[in-house]
C-alpha cells in the first residue's frame, strides 16, 4: 500500500518522470502499433490496444490511489462493469442492489435474461433481511452500489464482505459517486472497485472512460486478459485528459462538498422540498455508516419538488446556472430527472421499487460560487411557486405543448437522442 497521501499521488501522476526530455507532465502516446527490437523479439509494448504507456500511467496511479495491486482503464464506465462480470459464468449468481444505477440495472437485466451470463438475484440491501437473502442466492460475485444513484443510499461494505466470505464471493464496488478521496472499498474488504472515469475523477465532462481496480494481482491480470479479449480499454488521449483531471481531484472534491452542504442546508429550509437525500444528514438513514466508511460525504444529492410532476419543466427552465444534463462529477453544476433521464431504462414498477418518484431531482453540485447556486435553484422555486394554484394545470400544460403526460412521455420516448436509454 502506498505511504503517499491522496493528494500528492493524484498531483503527481507522471510528473518528472520523462526520460527522453526531462518534460515535466508526461507525453501523450498517439501511436497505435510499436516496433519490435529484433524478429521475435517485441519490447514492452506491441499493440496500444494491449498496452499504451499514456493509460497504464493513468491505470498505476488510480490502483495507488484506491490501494489495489492492479488498475485498468477502459473506454467507458459499462465497460468497466462489463469486464468485471467477466469473472462469472452461467453457473454463478450475481447479487445486486434494487437500487443500483440504471444503466448497471440494464446490463446486468439484459445479460442474465437474454444472454444467460449468469443468473442474477436483486437484493434491497436497506432492509433487515438482506443478509438473509444474499445467504439463500449463494453468489458468486456481489455488487454494491454506495452511495446509490440517486437516492444516496448507504450500504456497510464491511458488513457485504463479512458475509461474502461465507461463501468466497467477490465483492464489488461502484466508488464513482465518491472516488478514491472520501471512500477506499478495498481498505474496507473488498475486491474490486469499479469508476466510471466521466465522472470526478476526470472532472471536467470532456470525456468518457471507466476504470476497474483489483485488490489481488491475480485477479487483475485476470481481467487484463479479458479487457484486451474484448477490446473495452480506453484510448490514449482519453487517458491523457483523465490524467490532467484527475491532478486536481482533491481541491476539487473539497470545493464540491464544500458547496454541496450549503445547497443542502438551503434545502432542507424550502418549503417546495419534501425530502434531501443527502448522507451527511444526521437523519439520513445511512449517516452513522456513512460517516464510519467514507472521508466525507460528497456532492451528489437528490430532493423531492413537492409541487406536481406537470411542474417539473417549469422549474428546469428557471435555471441559469444549473444544467439540466445526463452525468455527474464535473466542475459545472447539473440537474436532472432520475425518472426520465439517468434511470429510464428502469420500468416504471422497478423504479417505484427503488424509490424513484415522479418529481425526483437529482444535484451534482459543482464549485461555482456557491450563493449563486443557491439563487438559481431559488429562482426555479420561485417560478413553481407563482404558477402552483388554480392555474398550474394549464401553464403546465401550456409548457408541455398541450400534451398529456401520458402522450408527452410516450413522444419522449421516441427521440432517437434517447433511444440508447430504454
Amino acid at each position: 500500500m502506498s505511504q503517499r497521501h491522496s493528494a500528492t499521488i493524484a498531483a503527481r501522476a507522471g510528473i518528472a518522470q520523462d526520460p527522453a526530455f526531462g518534460a515535466v507532465t508526461p507525453p501523450l502516446y498517439l501511436t497505435s502499433t510499436y516496433e519490435l527490437k529484433a524478429f521475435k523479439q517485441p519490447g514492452q509494448y506491441d499493440y496500444s490496444r494491449s498496452n499504451n504507456p499514456t493509460r497504464d500511467l493513468l491505470g498505476e496511479t488510480l490502483a495507488e490511489l484506491e490501494g489495489g495491486a492492479k488498475g485498468l482503464v477502459t473506454n467507458t464506465g459499462m465497460s468497466a462493469c462489463l469486464l468485471a462480470l467477466q469473472l462469472i459464468g452461467p453457473d454463478d449468481t450475481l447479487v445486486i442492489p434494487h437500487d443500483c444505477y440504471g444503466g448497471s440495472y440494464r446490463l446486468f437485466f439484459n445479460l442474465a435474461s437474454r444472454k444467460r451470463a449468469f443468473k442474477l438475484k436483486v437484493v434491497n440491501f436497506q432492509l433487515e433481511q438482506w443478509a438473509e437473502e444474499v445467504r439463500a442466492a449463494k453468489p458468486a460475485m456481489i455488487w454494491l452500489e454506495t452511495p446509490s444513484n440517486p437516492l444516496l443510499q448507504i450500504t456497510d461494505i464491511k458488513a457485504v464482505v463479512a458475509l461474502a466470505k461465507e461463501f468466497s464471493a467477490k465483492v464489488v464496488v461502484d466508488n464513482t459517486f465518491l472516488s478514491p478521496v472520501l471512500q477506499k472499498p478495498l481498505d474496507l474488504g473488498a475486491d474490486i472497485v469499479v469508476h466510471s472515469t466521466t465522472k470526478f475523477i476526470n472532472g471536467h465532462s470532456d470525456i468518457i472512460g471507466g476504470a476497474l481496480i483489483a485488490k489481488e494481482q491475480s485477479v487483475g491480470d485476470e481481467l487484463k486478459w479479458w479487457a484486451n479479449c474484448l477490446g473495452v480499454t480506453a484510448g490514449a488521449f482519453d487517458s491523457y485528459q483523465t490524467l490532467r483531471g484527475l491532478r486536481t481531484l482533491l481541491p476539487r472534491i473539497k470545493q464540491h462538498q464544500h458547496n454541496a452542504a450549503l445547497v443542502v442546508d438551503y434545502l432542507q429550509q424550502q418549503p417546495l422540498v419534501n425530502k434531501v437525500y443527502y448522507p451527511g444528514l444526521p437523519d439520513h438513514p445511512g449517516h452513522a455508516i456513512a460517516k464510519a466508511q467514507q472521508f466525507g460525504f460528497g456532492s451528489m444529492l437528490s430532493f423531492d419538488l413537492a409541487a406536481d410532476e406537470a411542474l417539473l419543466p417549469v422549474f428546469f427552465s428557471a435555471l441559469k446556472c444549473f444544467t439540466l444534463a445526463q452525468s455527474l462529477g464535473g466542475i459545472e453544476s447539473l440537474i436532472c430527472h432520475p425518472g426520465s433521464m439517468t434511470h429510464a431504462s428502469l420500468d416504471a414498477a422497478t423504479q417505484k421499487a427503488a424509490g424513484i418518484g415522479p418529481t425526483l431531482i437529482r444535484l451534482s453540485v459543482g464549485i461555482e460560487d456557491a450563493a449563486e447556486l443557491i439563487a438559481d435553484l431559488a429562482q426555479g422555486f420561485a417560478a413553481v411557486q407563482q404558477q402552483s394554484g388554480p392555474a398550474a394545470q394549464a401553464s403546465a400544460a401550456a409548457a408541455q405543448g398541450g400534451q398529456s403526460t401520458a402522450g408527452s412521455d410516450a413522444q419522449f420516448r421516441l427521440n432517437p437522442a434517447f433511444t440508447a436509454l430504454w
